[in-house]
């Protein structure tokens, strides 16, 4: 039977009823539960991907992001290592846009900012877990080698914290002259040196002993103290203090 063309058209012209979306109502469904769970059992309560979901919702209002989720962790290796990505590796995957991309940053620098204000203006001696997991925090994902100073004053109180160098996957240049000579601007009394290794493996090099070694003379010569080099790996870090390096 034929259709009157101008009767097809008003009728195309009709706003049809939404379906009812089983897979959107779901998800709706599923956020509010893994936000309930939250409330109630707090981040131990979560797994690494349900945590990175709690993320994603605000950047991603109504798509289900389980199954993104997941795929970030599995690609990266967790929580940590996903926030920490840098933007371009994170839109290599399906679903990843710009936005997503920023708001993952956005957690990342805000976890940092909170390691930070953790340690800053305290004594070392007695925040030094924290100054570790700010270590880990700033830098265990990089993928290259950052140098990093944290200045001391006489009562052991960290009055700075600075990126000396940046360099590549397994060297970063650094000058002991440099290093003596911003601590003296600063007024620091002691240093801890700090650099991570991208390899994940923070045991120290022929090369990282050799740099720390000039870096303790230069720094002795002008009553400076340096009270340990740190090296920050994946999941674990290497004390040249504890190591007897240093």
């Amino acid at each position: 039977m034929s259709t009157d063309p101008a009767t097809a058209q008003a009728a195309s012209a009709i706003p049809k009823p939404a379906a009812p979306d089983g897979v959107e109502k779901h998800a709706a469904g599923h956020r509010e539960r893994l936000r309930a769970r939250f409330d109630k059992a707090g981040v131990d309560g979560l797994q690494d991907y349900e945590l990175l979901e709690l993320v994603l919702f605000r950047a991603i209002p109504r798509r289900d992001v389980k199954p993104l989720a997941k795929e970030l962790i599995i690609r990266f290796g967790g929580f940590a290592q996903v926030i920490a990505a840098p933007p371009e590796r994170l839109m290599e995957i399906k679903g990843i846009s710009e936005n997503v991309a920023r708001e993952l940053r956005i957690v990342h620098a805000a976890s940092v900012r909170l390691a930070q204000e953790r340690i800053l203006n305290r004594p070392v001696v007695s925040s030094w877990n924290d100054l570790l997991a700010y270590c880990r925090a700033a830098m265990a994902d990089e993928k290259t080698e950052m140098f990093r100073i944290l200045f001391l004053d006489k009562k052991n109180i960290l009055i700075a914290d600075e990126i000396q160098q940046r360099g590549t996957v397994d060297h970063t240049p650094v000058y002991p002259r440099e290093v003596v000579k911003r601590a003296l601007e600063l007024g620091a009394s002691a240093i801890i040196l700090v650099h991570n290794h991208p390899s994940g493996d923070p045991t120290p090099s022929r090369a990282d002993v050799d740099m720390t070694n000039e870096i303790v003379k230069a720094a002795r010569a002008l009553h400076i103290k340096v009270h340990d080099h740190v090296i920050v790996g994946h999941r674990r870090h290497a004390s040249f203090k504890s190591l007897g390096l240093l």
